[in-house]
């Protein structure tokens, strides 16, 4: 590939050489990583929530019934 854009940008400071092909290697890596396993999955449900907040609403004067 010769391009006249760069495929990397630094947008601050000055990166060396190695800091760029470490930077590639990561990339690389991460693009040439096989896929997950397709196995059965659990539903997706959220850990954080509460289910005894999503309660009904009652109102203050609930407790005298």
């Amino acid at each position: 590939m010769t391009s006249a854009t760069p495929l990397v940008r630094v947008e601050r400071g000055h990166a060396s050489d190695d800091e760029l092909a470490a930077l590639t290697v990561v990339l690389l890596s991460r693009t040439t990583a096989p896929a997950p396993a397709a196995g059965p999955t659990a539903p997706a449900v959220p850990l954080w929530d509460r289910p005894e907040r999503n309660a009904p609403y009652r109102p203050p004067v609930s407790w005298r019934r």
